[in-house]
């Protein structure tokens, strides 16, 4: 070639690549695993920036433990159900299944122009009846286990959607796919009991040391593990206690009020007789039922005129209220409120005119409650006005124990431990999701489908004209004999979350096409996962749950005991963003411009245009950029190189025209350079560097030494770059040493070897450039399948070093000195130096300081 064509060299090597079977991966002990995973996309149809850096980021570790003798697993797969493809089936007609797959091939062939060394023959989507039919087999063995259970639940209820959305589903009170307002609703549920696991998966996190810190605690405040009291507040009038935990007994003395959920037993009660309650109730239920959302929301009571007996003085009576903002799956149901320590009850008895009594004060600023409760940490010590046993100054958990304690000693309360991790609901009223593989008879109850009947498939032929899910319309799908007296009987209706389909992805993956969930032998081989890549949006729920289920799994018989921790490492990358370019309508509101409509910081008609740097990639906003266009402009080497030169990989990396440009002028440049020195082949200076080595003898020319010593520091740096994840300073570390390779004197048969180390080690970033600069300059076979290049240990260590001099402690010059130079022999060569001479101006030095290797600083 005449010129550098990103399109001719890609299509080729990856043909190549394909042919040889390269990124196949096969059990074979004999040679190290190495399993690395990224969390697996969603078949939306267009791949993005963002997946494009996720992808090249594990592949950059793929190619380069495959460099290094590792048998590699690099899967991939599609997280295929949910409701945007039901959305799409109603907005656009059609079925969810074509939709989906349709998205897939289009997504697939997006992604293959990118080099990824993934291993395709293992490839599947969570929506193939193979894939969630071992999902059901799977939920059988825990429901046998006792780890499934069936009951009655509040739950957000997206009217819109119908169907039931998880916390994080709803958005300020509202479904994130609907825009509806969430109501609460209280069904019948499955429930995978993960809270039975709470204390070990909480327990397992200090296990994690290749874990993000804060990813670890974010799952650590999300379980949630709290000690503290349990005690029944006694009736004045004629119903049973309310029992109440809480985790800050020593406001006890500061009660204003006892109020339990809209949903507690006693608000049913109430409610049975009174209409006034079950209007309130019915209220209630137009709010989430999110923490979130019921911390934000406006503080609604209803005063049920019933009072408890304060658990100190039963002379002491406390009001009984309704309140919106009480759960009734954490704790009890029930609180005591204590205003002045809690700004919540704070903002409550502000509305309804209760009283605010303080416990205890801050030392440095006693100040009255007024607007803002005054919640110290527990770590605190406070001076306590208020306290039943004669506490004085203490700390905040000095003050639970004590009333604890003293609670026991009474026998009036007991210190409890309990967690805010509940049970994860996985019931969805909605088709597009795995069918929960259980049959409801009104003889034998709820049972299992034989596992020689799965999978349960989802029927083809349903439509989406009405609202709700199709399968509850679906009589010849939904009516079926009873497994075990085959009378008739009723199919479960409801499909599983899709958390639980990307709960246990990365155990099928090593074992794909089995007729068991997994093989054990395969994923005794496989397991753990290495390294896993994606984002920290995943950081609680996906990780969490894919922890209970690899438990879950061993306790099933489908995974060994090694596997409790399924990750053993886990990256979580930045986004790729963009500027946002926008102009102002007469009425304000931001219009948004594509970056080619944008010259200069203007449109094309002149009108200046607002920049808005380093956005989230988003299409309302237009400043999304396509990997598609990116890899037909400029080759998919460029793509990579960019994402991952330009910023750490944890953190977010701005996507630019001209980054892009320079990128691929630098990889232009890199294939100049070795086909400069392919037109030498003739000359007979090709040689390997171990070749070089082998011959060269050191000190007849000390251009040829240097550059060889400089090789040898690239593939040190480079290799300690890409094992700690730090892409962007081995890339920075290629750069200088292209311009050392550019700038050196050094004979063309030396050159030869380090451009071909050079060829290597850009391998596990530009592929593509890395196989045809290997190519040239005489490689054998695959670049991508040769061994990595080590340093030699006796190369890293320089000759000389340069000194600065520090004169009365600024910087006056530099000396460049053998390394193993005595300290007085450096001395003497110090005074010699010109601007040391004028400093001194004849006279003796005061004191001359030799930090060896470092710097020398001298007092005049």
């Amino acid at each position: 070639m005449s010129r550098y064509s990103a399109a001719e060299i890609e299509t080729k090597w990856q043909e190549a690549w394909d042919k040889a079977g390269l990124f196949q991966a096969k059990l074979d002990r004999s040679k190290p695993k190495y399993y690395v995973l990224e969390m697996f996309p969603y078949p939306s149809g267009r791949i993005h920036m963002g997946h494009v850096r996720n992808y090249t980021m594990g592949d950059v570790i793929a190619r380069y433990k495959l460099s290094t003798g590792h048998n590699v697993l690099h899967p991939m797969g599609w997280d295929a159900f949910g409701m945007p493809a039901e959305n799409a089936a109603m907005a656009i007609g059609g079925h969810p299944k074509d939709w989906t797959y349709s998205n897939i091939a289009d997504m697939r062939a997006q992604m293959k122009p990118l080099g990824l060394s993934i291993d395709w023959s293992r490839e599947f989507a969570t929506c193939d009846p193979e894939y969630y039919g071992q999902q059901q087999a799977l939920f059988i063995d825990m429901l046998d286990a006792g780890l499934v259970a069936r009951k009655n639940a509040v739950v957000n209820w997206d009217p819109v959607d119908m169907t039931v959305l998880a916390n994080e589903q709803v958005i300020d009170g509202k479904g994130w796919r609907s825009g509806a307002e969430v109501e609460r609703r209280e069904l019948t549920q499955w429930f995978f009991k993960i809270s039975d696991m709470a204390d070990e998966l909480l327990s397992a996190l200090d296990t994690l040391d290749n874990w993000p810190a804060k990813v670890r605690l974010m799952q650590e405040n999300w379980i949630g593990k709290s000690r503290g009291l349990q005690m029944a507040f006694q009736p004045v009038q004629d119903f049973d206690p309310i029992e109440v935990y809480t985790t800050r007994p020593d406001t006890l003395m500061g009660a204003a009020f006892v109020g339990i959920s809209p949903d507690h037993p006693l608000a049913k009660t109430l409610a049975e007789t009174r209409p006034e309650v079950e209007e309130f109730r019915a209220l209630c239920r137009k709010g989430g039922t999110t923490e979130e959302a019921l911390e934000t929301a406006e503080k609604l009571g209803f005063d049920t005129g019933l009072t408890v007996r304060h658990p100190l003085n039963p002379d002491w009576h406390l009001p009984v209220w309704i309140a919106n903002f009480i759960l009734m799956d954490y704790g009890t149901g029930a609180i005591f409120g204590c205003p002045a320590h809690d700004q919540r009850d704070l903002d409550f008895v502000r509305k309804y005119d209760l009283p605010v009594i303080s416990t205890f004060e801050s030392l440095s600023d006693p100040q009255p409650v007024e607007a803002t409760a005054y919640v110290p940490p527990k770590e605190e010590k406070v001076k306590w006005i208020n306290h039943f046993a004669g506490l004085d100054v203490a700390t905040g958990q000095e003050a639970i124990d004590a009333t604890i304690d003293f609670a026991e000693a009474q026998g009036w309360g007991k210190g409890v431990t309990k967690f805010r991790l509940r049970d994860w609901g996985l019931s969805r009223q909605r088709y597009w999701g795995c069918p929960i593989p259980v049959v409801h008879c009104a003889d034998c109850g709820v049972v299992p489908e034989k596992k020689e009947n799965l999978p349960v498939k989802l029927p083809d032929d349903v439509t989406f004209d009405v609202p709700g899910n199709p399968l509850d319309r679906h009589p010849t799908w939904r009516d079926v004999p009873c497994p075990v007296c085959a009378k008739p009987a009723r199919r479960e209706t409801d499909t599983m979350d899709t958390f639980v389909d990307s709960s246990w992805y990365f155990a099928r993956f090593t074992a794909p096409r089995a007729e068991t969930p997994t093989v054990m032998e395969d994923a005794d081989y496989w397991m753990n996962v290495d390294q896993y890549i994606g984002g920290i949006e995943h950081a609680i729920l996906h990780l969490l749950y894919s922890r209970f289920f690899a438990r879950a799994m061993h306790i099933t018989g489908h995974l060994p005991a090694k596997c409790a921790e399924p990750f053993d490492a886990l990256f979580t990358q930045g986004m790729v963003t963009h500027e946002i370019y926008q102009t102002r309508d007469d009425k304000g509101r931001p219009v948004y411009h594509l970056p080619e409509d944008v010259v200069d910081g203007k449109l094309k008609d002149g009108t200046p245009v607002e920049v808005i740097p380093s956005a989230k990639m988003s299409k309302s906003k237009k400043n999304v950029v396509d990997p598609v266009n990116i890899i037909r402009d400029f080759g998919a080497d460029t793509a990579r190189w960019f994402v991952l030169s330009d910023s750490p990989p944890e953190r977010d990396v701005e996507w630019t025209a001209s980054g892009a440009e320079a990128a691929a002028k630098f990889l232009a440049r890199v294939w100049r350079m070795a086909n400069d020195l392919g037109e030498q082949r003739d000359s007979g200076i090709a040689a390997s560097l171990d070749e070089v080595m082998a011959s060269h003898a050191f000190g007849q020319n000390a251009a040829d030494d240097e550059l060889l010593r400089t090789t040898h520091k690239m593939i040190d740096e480079v290799t300690k770059g890409i094992e700690s994840f730090g892409f962007n300073a081995a890339i920075a570390r290629i750069y200088a040493f292209t311009n050392a390779l550019n700038r050196s004197q050094a004979s063309a048969r030396i050159k030869w070897a380090a451009t071909r180390v050079l060829a290597q080690l850009m391998s596990p970033m530009t592929p593509h450039l890395a196989e045809e600069v290997w190519a040239i300059l005489g490689g054998e076979g695959l670049v991508a399948a040769a061994a990595w290049p080590k340093a030699d240990p006796a190369m890293l260590v320089d000759d000389s070093v340069t000194l600065p001099i520090q004169i009365n402690g600024k910087r006056r010059a530099e000396i460049s000195v053998p390394a193993d130079m005595a300290a007085a022999e450096v001395e003497k060569l110090i005074l010699e130096v010109d601007a040391v001479q004028k400093a001194l101006e004849g006279a003796t030095p005061r004191k001359i300081i030799v930090v060896p290797g470092r710097i020398v600083n001298v007092v005049v």
